[in-house]
């Protein structure tokens, strides 16, 4: 999956070829998915969400740029296999989960494959978690019509922020908040879930 998928497409960071060749995919996946976790492809967890592809787990980390001593939050846990991927290379990572059971199923996968340095929260995710931020990073897996302002407001001076922006178009877009302002360019088009709750009610 690494080499043929990952680094074959242009992800060359050696801290995230390592996370993803370490972290186990299919123990984030239903038992009857299983089969198809190290395919090129998302995969259905239930509850209309995905885990998303390998290859744009891994593009998405490398993007965050993250290092050891960062603190990083992430919008739409999904299975908990990006946050683990994540938490493989930075201090600590908040995650929240707008669907009740995936929250608990990711909480207690990380739990079991001990991962101690993630925190698990059933919540929107549209307003962020501004009592831990600021955050070195800010990785979002569901896709609003905006970026939200909250989530722009709680990261780090120098911070990045790797988020799917759209509707039916959409693109994985990469912010980085520097002393003049905002700078965000488009990295390549992407098909992710919507983001639901606050972010689904923007787009009435």
């Amino acid at each position: 999956m690494v080499e043929h998928q990952i680094a074959a497409r242009g992800v060359r960071d050696p801290k995230v070829l390592a996370a993803m060749r370490k972290v186990p995919r299919h123990l984030f996946i239903p038992e009857a998915n299983r089969s198809l976790a190290y395919e090129d492809r998302p995969v259905s967890i239930g509850h209309d969400q995905t885990i998303s592809q390998p290859y744009i787990v891994a593009a998405m980390t490398e993007l965050a740029a993250v290092g050891p001593g960062d603190k990083v939050l992430e919008i739409g846990t999904g299975s908990g296999y990006q946050a683990a991927v994540l938490a493989e290379l930075v201090e600590h990572v908040y995650t929240i989960e707008i669907v009740e059971p995936l929250a608990k199923s990711a909480k207690d996968s990380l739990k079991s494959l001990g991962y101690k340095n993630v925190t698990v929260i059933h919540g929107d995710g549209y307003r962020g978690l501004p009592d831990k931020a600021p955050f070195d990073a800010i990785v979002v897996t569901a896709a609003p019509k905006d970026v939200p302002k909250p989530l722009i407001d709680q990261l780090a001076l120098g911070g990045r922020m790797v988020i799917p922006v759209g509707e039916v178009h959409q693109e994985l877009k990469l912010l980085v908040k520097t002393k003049k302002g905002l700078e965000a360019r488009k990295v390549f088009d992407v098909r992710f879930v919507p983001m639901t709750g606050e972010a689904e009610e923007s787009r009435r």
